[in-house]
């Protein structure tokens, strides 16, 4: 791909020759799903779906299109993650906005919020999502819950900017109420179910994490050497943010859920109760209070 050997040229090459040659590269830099990356690229700069890419297989690529795809596929080598390249990802069935200033959102929260939305009690609930980065989970159950009182805590100034645009872009700016807060220390009234995907990565695995992971924030990753400092802080916080029997619905890191159980016991939570992910893991955490 141009003058950097390592890349393969692209010149004077059809669709699916730059696929073919896009693909192999991204296998040589143990990039994941290399094809699926591939065709996501050329699709945003030939602002195509991937499906259409395949009805122009022998489509001749031209050098304004080539260069754009060579500085893509560049970054993405280097493992910048695909959804900050294509300025997008997909939660729950919305497009969101998704750059540096928040976390890519995980597809495990998508197994929360897909869960929390069988748990919203009846008529006008109020839901709280602590640490909101992109807005995902808030936006999501306010399209869900039309009657829902959707409020957004976090406590990064750009992660809410980002959170902002997409309540625009989704038509929810008068549906949820974003606060700049550390945990719920600027948080006013109290909620029916409390949601929280903070940072439960200890600063003792930063080597263990991927190229893509670490192009995360680190407010949005990491919470202290033992991992689960800020989710012990929100579960001391809570109750009197709580209503009587209000759920506070958690996502945890791995190995955290015994310690964490325990937590919530010796804080008077009830009915505490832990859920798995899809690959089987204990991913989430579930406690009501008074």
């Amino acid at each position: 791909m141009g003058r950097d050997s390592a890349r393969p040229s692209m010149l004077k090459m059809t669709v699916l020759e730059v696929l073919q040659s896009t693909t192999d590269y991204f296998k040589k830099r143990k990039i994941d799903n290399p094809r699926s990356n591939a065709e996501h690229l050329l699709a945003q700069v030939l602002g195509r779906t991937r499906m259409e890419l395949y009805l122009e297989f022998e489509r001749n690529l031209v050098e304004t299109e080539l260069a754009m795809l060579r500085e893509l596929v560049r970054r993405r080598g280097q493992g910048e993650p695909l959804q900050h390249l294509l300025g997008t990802v997909e939660f729950c069935g919305h497009i969101f906005l998704c750059d540096k200033r928040a976390m890519v959102p995980r597809p495990e929260t998508e197994e929360l919020v897909e869960f929390l939305k069988s748990q919203i009690p009846g008529s006008k609930p109020q839901i709280l999502d602590v640490g909101t980065g992109s807005g995902v989970i808030a936006l999501s159950l306010a399209e869900q819950f039309p009657d829902a009182q959707v409020h957004a805590a976090d406590i990064s100034e750009d992660a809410l900017a980002l959170a902002r645009e997409n309540a625009a872009r989704l038509g929810l700016s008068d549906r949820v109420r974003f606060a700049k807060s550390n945990l719920l220390a600027e948080v006013d009234g109290v909620f029916d179910l409390m949601i929280a995907n903070l940072p439960y990565i200890s600063t003792q695995d930063r080597h263990l994490l991927s190229r893509e992971v670490l192009h995360d924030p680190e407010v949005a990753l990491f919470a202290g050497a033992k991992g689960d400092e800020l989710i012990c802080a929100l579960i001391e916080q809570a109750p009197p943010h709580l209503r009587p029997g209000g759920l506070l619905a958690l996502e945890i890191g791995l190995g955290q859920s015994e310690a964490l159980f325990s937590t919530l016991a010796e804080k008077n939570y009830r009915d505490i109760c832990s859920r798995n992910d899809y690959s089987g893991r204990t991913r989430f955490l579930f406690a009501r209070y008074g």
